[in-house]
């Protein structure tokens, strides 16, 4: 566990024992050791203006002291800081020194299709030794990023931040600002790592697993629990594909103990443009002792939300207002599978340091994540959090199932999920067991199966009327979005629950009952005694552009294996052959979006800014990813008004590598005009 002390202790033993080594040999510390206490303060390079020239190349980094390769702009990692100003026009000259074709997308803003960025998609990238320019107007304003297109380029470094400054007033008041830019550095390069997933399967990083001395300490779940899921395959701690036995978590490309340090005077507004520009890491974002007001998301402003923490997925951005007074903070960004952090600290003066926060226990997965949530009034048990059980609660829950799917009621009403992955091998909805891990459940990052408790009088009664489920919209297939009336099966690979979705070996899992969580807080920072973001509270400063009613719908199911390692959109990988996702030119379209496995995605589309159905109408937050939540679904709803071919992807990107992605047409409808 890394703690406030820890962290101290092994910088100071680090930086002594290389002292130590300096006096012996007769050289002194490198830079590095040095900074371990003073903290790094070092704003990020910075570019500007109407003609800026980017160079792509491959760079040597220093994280916490290690030397390793990797892929830079202008021979940083991050790439500079590019500033602009809505209104401006502006032309990106970029050069590729590397040996093998590169590119660049400009996250978040909005260009021409052919400025895109995405190899085979907008344009056919730039070769080595050629140079591509990027010119289009300044739309907007706000916190966006870049970042390559090409292979796992992005993994290895070749991403950097963008700011663009308002053409008018800002509405936002602040005297001091931060840009702050996380990641997920390894020494390993990208396409090593998605290699060992594809070859091991997406447990292969993970160093979590329950352990024997874990069950004899009373840790996570109980004997009884551990041996249901075995029966399953299932790997209650597999919360991310790659983690921190692998992964340095950065800010600003410095490791934790590198501790980047950003100034302030005591009793400013300062603003923190945090960007989430990790390869495949959602991000728990805290300042302890420090609120923060969040003031925009994906570059678009929101009404002011105070929090103490919020998550942040891969790819979006969060900008917020801290007013710290006179001592220093360390901000914190634990990864969302609590296997590292990174570490930076905002201070009145260089070479101060705050206490840093012990790593919380990592969260396991529930039946809520395996899609199950949508039996209204039950509390799904988080064996973590510790959550007593209640006996007659669980007795209900199993004789619900028993109602609504036919299974046989078990005999120990303690064990419903034991009872429940019985039925499902028998079904066929679950394969038997096929290896001893307890890792290998495909898309399944594992939880509580023992946690259908707490269920209220309200949920008992409703119980009665869910039992004639023939008939009832239960679904969130095809039917959640037209209305029509759909039966639910409880089997998690029914494609009753899923008829747009194309079975095959990669799918795995069909979530039986997915529910809207966007007024939960995420996996992993629900339960918390403090204010935690969740995507309800936030609502547009200003009134969305174009409040139409939607003339459709279309159901998009989040599908996946993880013992294959294959991820897709309704069973459809991006090399399988199918036709393009069709849009009319300027039409109005909702979105499902229904996360059929146990992890979450980050979703995001090219050209285009969306609004999320959160219950705020005119004022709905516009953002263009959306982190779906695992057995979860989103809304939202689309105007098409960018016409050309658009990557729409999972922003993990080995889940896009190994086929989670897609390319959007739009075109103008048939007989009007080009």
């Amino acid at each position: 566990m890394l703690d406030s002390l820890t962290l101290e202790r092994r910088s100071f033993l680090r930086a002594a024992g290389l002292a130590g080594a300096g006096a012996a040999f007769g050289t002194v510390m490198p830079a590095w050791a040095q900074s371990i206490s003073a903290g790094i303060v070092a704003p990020l390079p910075t570019v500007s203006g109407r003609d800026i020239a980017l160079s792509i190349g491959n760079v040597a980094v220093r994280v916490d002291g290690k030397v390793s390769k990797a892929i830079g702009i202008n021979g940083t990692v991050p790439g500079p800081l590019i500033r602009l100003k809505q209104g401006q026009d502006v032309r990106l000259r970029v050069t590729n020194n590397l040996p093998q074709d590169s590119s660049i997308h400009w996250h978040g803003v909005l260009v021409p299709f052919t400025m895109d960025g995405v190899p085979g998609v907008s344009f056919p990238g730039i070769a080595p030794g050629a140079t591509f320019d990027y010119s289009f107007p300044i739309v907007q304003a706000g916190t966006y990023w870049y970042h390559s297109h090409s292979g796992y380029q992005e993994q290895d470094g070749l991403d950097g931040p963008i700011v663009i400054d308002p053409a008018g007033p800002d509405p936002v008041a602040f005297e001091r600002e931060h840009v702050i830019v996380l990641s997920d550095h390894s020494p390993m390069l990208g396409a090593t790592i998605f290699h060992k997933l594809k070859q091991m399967g997406g447990g292969y990083f993970n160093m979590q697993r329950q352990t024997l001395s874990g069950l004899l300490a009373g840790r996570d779940q109980t004997q009884k629990e551990r041996l249901e899921w075995a029966k399953m395959r299932m790997d209650p701690a597999d919360i991310a594909d790659v983690t921190g036995s692998t992964y340095t978590f950065t800010v600003n490309g410095h490791g934790p103990f590198d501790n980047w340090t950003g100034l302030f005077t005591p009793g400013e507004r300062v603003r923190l443009r945090i960007i989430n520009a990790a390869s495949q890491t959602n991000f728990n974002v805290r300042i302890p002792d420090l609120p923060m007001t969040v003031v925009a998301a994906d570059g678009q402003n929101v009404r002011p939300v105070k929090v103490d923490e919020f998550q942040i997925g891969v790819a979006e951005t969060f900008d917020v207002i801290v007013t710290p007074g006179d001592r220093a903070y360390s901000f914190v960004s634990e990864s969302i599978d609590r296997s590292g952090l990174g570490r930076a600290t905002l201070a009145p003066r260089a070479g101060m340091s705050a206490p840093v926060p012990p790593i919380r226990p990592r969260p396991l997965t529930s039946m809520m994540d395996m899609g199950m949530g949508g039996m209204a009034g039950m509390e799904m048990k988080n064996p973590a959090m510790k959550r007593g059980i209640d006996p007659s609660a669980e007795q209900n829950a199993s004789r619900l199932l028993a109602k609504l799917t036919g299974w046989r009621e078990p005999t120990d009403h303690g064990s419903m999920a034991a009872s429940a992955a019985a039925s499902m091998v028998g079904m066929g909805g679950m394969p038997a067991a096929t290896s001893g891990s307890m890792a290998g459940m495909p898309g399944m990052s594992g939880g509580s199966m023992a946690g259908m408790t707490g269920m209220s009088g309200a949920a008992a009664g409703a119980s009665g009327a869910m039992g004639a489920m023939p008939g009832m919209d239960h679904s969130a297939g095809a039917a959640a979005s037209t209305g029509q009336p759909m039966s639910m099966s409880m089997n998690m690979r029914d494609g009753k629950n899923a008829p747009g979705v194309k079975m095959g070996p990669g799918v795995q899992t069909i979530s039986p009952m997915p529910t809207d969580r966007s007024g939960e807080a995420p996996q992993g920072v629900d339960g918390l005694d403090h204010r935690v973001l969740v995507y309800r509270d936030l609502v547009a400063l200003e009134r969305n552009p174009d409040v139409r009613a939607p003339s459709r719908a279309l159901d998009i199911h989040l599908t996946g294996n993880m013992e294959r390692y294959m991820w897709s959109f309704d069973g459809v990988k991006l090399s399988d052959p199918a036709e393009p996702i069709p849009f009319r030119l300027g039409e109005r379209v909702r979105v499902t979006l229904i996360n059929d496995t146990m992890m979450p995605h980050p979703i995001h589309i090219h050209g285009h800014f969306f609004e999320l159905v959160t219950g705020h109408g005119a004022s709905a937050p516009r953002k263009h990813t959306v982190n779906v939540p695992p057995g979860g679904k989103v809304s939202f709803d689309l105007t098409a008004d960018a016409p050309g071919d658009w990557a729409f992807h999972c922003h993990n990107l080995y889940h896009m590598a190994a086929g989670m992605m897609r390319v959007v047409t739009v075109r103008p409808a048939t007989g009007a005009a080009a």
